[in-house]
C-alpha cells in the first residue's frame, strides 16, 4: 500500500484529478510522511530510531481518532478520543517508544490503550504486544479498530493496569499512558530481567517521564521528560 501511495503522489500531482479515494488515501499518506519529517525527526525533536520513524509514518493515525477530528490527526497535538482521554500527540508516542527500545522478539505490555494507537505503532516493533484499559468502552473500540486494521499481534484486556498483567508477564518492555502518583510494584515485578519500562508519574501539574531499567533485583531510574498525561484510574 505504501509503495502503491508514493507512486500515485508522483503519477496524480493534482489531487483533484485523482479518484477521490486514492487521493484521500495519497493525501493521508503525505501528511504521515510530513508529520514525521517535521514533527519528529526535525532539530529540536530528534527521533533517531529509523524502525520508530518507520513505524510512524505506517500506522494510519487518523483511524484512531473520532471521524469529526481526523482533519487534525496528524498535528502535533493530543486530541480527545472520548470517556475524558486523549490520544497522545505525534512526538510523545514517539519519543516514548524509541526510549522503551522494543526489539522484534519482545513481548511489551501497555498500560491505557486509549485508541489503540500507541498499541498499534509498538505493533510493527514488537513480535506481541499486551495491553490493558480500565474503561471498557474504550478497550472495546481500541480491539476493534486494531482487529478491523490488521493488527493480530495485539490483545486487549478491560481491567485496571495497575496490576499488569501477570498470565502473560514477563515482558520486555513495559509502557504507561496515564499517570500514577508512584511507580506500580506489579508492573516492576513483571518487567523482565534486562528489561525497560517508560511510565509518566505525579499530579498533572508536575509529572516526568521516568525511564526504568530492571538489573536483577535493582531498578535503575532516570527522570527524561516533563509531561502531562491523563491520571491513571484503579479499580474501586
Amino acid at each position: 500500500m505504501r509503495r502503491a501511495l508514493i507512486v500515485l503522489l508522483l503519477l496524480c500531482p493534482y489531487l483533484s484529478d485523482c479518484d477521490p479515494q486514492f487521493a484521500t488515501e495519497a493525501t493521508l499518506f503525505a501528511e504521515r510522511k510530513r508529520m514525521v519529517e517535521e514533527q519528529l525527526a526535525a532539530p529540536g525533536r530528534n527521533i533517531q530510531d529509523r524502525r520508530v520513524l518507520d513505524a510512524m509514518a505506517t500506522v494510519p493515525r487518523h483511524e484512531f481518532v473520532p471521524k469529526a477530528l481526523r482533519n487534525l490527526a496528524y498535528r502535533d497535538e493530543p486530541l480527545p478520543i472520548g470517556e475524558g482521554q486523549t490520544i497522545s500527540q505525534p512526538f510523545i508516542v514517539a519519543f516514548m517508544t524509541e526510549q522503551l527500545d522494543p526489539k522484534p522478539t519482545d513481548r511489551v505490555l501497555e498500560i491505557g490503550t486509549g485508541s489503540g494507537y500507541q498499541a498499534a505503532v509498538l505493533s510493527q516493533l514488537a513480535a506481541e504486544v499486551y495491553t490493558i484499559e480500565i474503561i471498557e468502552p474504550l478497550a472495546k473500540r481500541a480491539e476493534a479498530n486494531l482487529n478491523r486494521l490488521g493488527y493480530n499481534n495485539v490483545k486487549v484486556l478491560a481491567g485496571d493496569g495497575y496490576q499488569g498483567w501477570p498470565d502473560h508477564a514477563p515482558f520486555d518492555g513495559i509502557i504507561v499512558t496515564c499517570a500514577p502518583d508512584h511507580i506500580p510494584q506489579p508492573l516492576v515485578e513483571q518487567l523482565r530481567d534486562g528489561g525497560r519500562m517508560i511510565i509518566p508519574v505525579g499530579p498533572a501539574e508536575n509529572q516526568q517521564l521516568y525511564l526504568l531499567q530492571k538489573h536483577g533485583t535493582k531498578v535503575e531510574q532516570q527522570a527524561v521528560l516533563p509531561v502531562r498525561f491523563v491520571p491513571m484510574t484503579r479499580a474501586q
